[in-house]
């Protein structure tokens, strides 16, 4: 099982792929390593912050779906109805664009810090965009 850091802001999260459930996610991704972007907040999902990726193609379609992950879940939308982005929920989640409900790749859980995680989206919500990168280690 692979391991990954999560540096968000002020705060660092372990985190693993789900190599079982979202096989090509976690592989295209796994090639664009390490990842680095801004998480702003979400607009219309609920409690989560978002990296807005535009027209991005991964070239993955959907495996491991979901509109609602949990806290701590990140999921990949390969875009489609809106664009690319990716989606790390701190809270209740819904996801959701101006387009209406959306579902995306669950591919990665974070496995510690998760006491840090509210904290995290709050200052993305109040204090606005923080950096994100993802290593593997």
């Amino acid at each position: 099982m692979s391991q990954l850091i999560v540096r968000a802001g002020e705060f660092t999260f372990q985190a693993r792929f789900e190599e079982q459930l979202a096989p090509k996610t976690v592989a295209v991704f796994r090639k664009a390593m390490p990842f680095e972007s801004q998480a702003i907040h979400v607009r219309w999902s609920g409690e989560g912050v978002w990296m807005p990726l535009g027209d991005l193609d991964f070239g993955v379609s959907y495996e491991n779906h979901t509109s609602y992950p949990a806290p701590g879940q990140i999921i990949l939308y390969p875009g489609g109805i809106s664009e690319t982005e990716i989606l790390l929920a701190y809270g209740g989640v819904h996801f959701a664009s101006k387009m209406g409900q959306l579902a995306g790749n669950h591919f990665i859980t974070l496995t510690s810090g998760l006491e840090n995680l509210t904290a995290f989206g709050k200052a993305v919500l109040w204090k606005g965009a923080q950096k994100i990168r993802f290593e593997e280690v």
